[in-house]
């Protein structure tokens, strides 16, 4: 049955408004081009965007041509303003932006974690409310936030998960009463990532990966068939848990302690480039975790650090256990000299601990593509994602390839503002007619 008038009017203004979001700025010939309508219909879905507010002329393509067509149209970016959070365990970052994704404002603020809960909420929400006056938005209409933790699927609401400050839930409700007229959504911090990773970074040629999530914890996201997948109650990713060797027991439902994160969390690589001898630079700004691989990958392309990408086996007999005892020994770390020291032999070691996470996850999804995302993953680049790739190419048998992220710590960020647009954009580029 062909569409009735009004649905394909509703039909082309939005594919013209995500044109204009993707592309920026376009002359009615420039739409028509990209749309395959014909001159008229643009020519109407022009005036009728440009009646309701939602885009305006910006400029002219150029001087040689004048005229109707020569005019730029683009999206009214001061429409709606959106605000940002990524909420970390240790404080909080925002930043605000017009309708288009420009960045107006950007702050962010330490939460020690003896602050108590009602200070550390009125401290994040002043942050917003900071950076939203400094960036001229007088009113907020959507606001994305990332956190640790799991994400109810039913309600959409951050869970009460044990070892996350009693904040972060807080902080969703107070900001819905303090911000009144704005729509708050709140996702996993890792699933973000992801989502900024195949928007803005690494992932942009995929439609089915996973990314793991290398910072201050661990953590994972499944995209697959361009679909973001969170699981029956919304844990999908938590890798944290996954039950892995050369550590003192197995993780609880409660604590995971014992499973990859204690392989792999920034405190497990600080104590690992502590036994080969790694130090960061003094002044570093990034988390330690990942200022410590930043400075073992400047070491080994400086050419001054042992083994190189799959010089080590993928079980080394001389891995100690994550805070014990050497594997196989009775006592201290095995393989004195070499083998425990050098930027070289940390970077092989922690590839060791890192292909056990992605191994586990090729053999269950068959991603095709893992991105080794946060601050850590950043940080080790090619380096590293080189020597994880090396290790999986002999322990899975299906083919993967390992990518360095490419945003970082920025990707949570990014991704809440991602998701903020689409919202915003959802409701405000709506059938005009409806």
């Amino acid at each position: 049955m062909p569409a009735s008038p009004s649905t394909a009017r509703a039909i082309n203004d939005r594919l013209a408004l995500r044109l204009l979001q993707q592309q920026g700025p376009l002359t009615a010939a420039q739409l028509k081009q990209h749309t395959g309508l014909s001159r008229p219909t643009v020519a109407d879905l022009v005036d009728r965007l440009a009646a309701s507010g939602l885009i305006q002329v910006v400029g002219e393509a150029g001087e040689q041509r004048r005229g109707p067509n020569a005019k730029l149209y683009g999206i009214v970016a001061d429409r709606a303003h959106l605000a940002a959070l990524d909420v970390r365990t240790e404080g909080v970052s925002v930043l605000v932006s017009d309708l288009v994704g420009r960045v107006l404002g950007e702050a962010s603020v330490p939460i020690g974690g003896d602050t108590g809960t009602g200070h550390a909420v009125e401290q994040a929400v002043a942050l917003v409310e900071r950076v939203a006056k400094e960036a001229g938005a007088d009113r907020l209409h959507t606001v994305g936030i990332g956190a640790p933790g799991l994400i109810d699927p039913a309600t959409g609401e951050l869970r009460d998960s044990g070892g996350l400050p009693a904040w972060h839930r807080r902080l969703v409700a107070v900001l819905q009463e303090r911000l009144p007229a704005a729509r708050v959504t709140v996702e996993n911090e890792t699933n973000l990532a992801a989502l900024a990773e195949q928007r803005d970074g690494a992932a942009r040629d995929r439609d089915t990966f996973v990314l793991l999530w290398l910072g201050f914890g661990t953590g994972a996201a499944v995209v697959l068939d361009g679909h973001l997948r969170r699981g029956a109650s919304g844990g999908t990713g938590e890798i944290g848990f996954l039950p892995v060797p050369w550590t003192r027991g197995l993780p609880s439902a409660t604590d995971c302690a014992g499973g990859f994160h204690s392989l792999a969390s920034s405190a497990a690589i600080t104590e690992l480039a502590g036994r080969h001898g790694v130090t960061a630079p003094p002044g570093t700004e990034e988390p330690l975790g990942a200022g410590l691989v930043r400075a073992a990958v400047e070491a080994v392309s400086a050419g001054g650090a042992g083994a190189g990408a799959g010089d080590a086996g993928v079980v080394p007999a001389g891995v100690a256990r994550a805070g014990g005892a050497g594997v196989g020994s009775a006592g201290g770390a095995a393989g004195a000299g070499s083998a425990e020291g050098g930027a070289g032999a940390f970077l092989d070691a922690l590839a060791d601990r890192v292909a056990l996470g992605v191994a586990s996850v090729v053999a269950v999804l068959d991603p095709g593509c893992v991105v080794l995302g946060g601050e850590v993953g950043h940080a080790g680049g090619e380096e590293l994602a080189g020597r994880v790739g090396e290790r999986i190419r002999r322990m899975a048998p299906l083919p993967t390839e390992v990518r360095a992220g490419v945003l970082g710590g920025a990707a949570v960020l990014r991704g809440a503002l991602l998701t903020a647009r689409e919202a915003a954009q959802e409701e405000l580029f709506a059938p005009l007619d409806r």
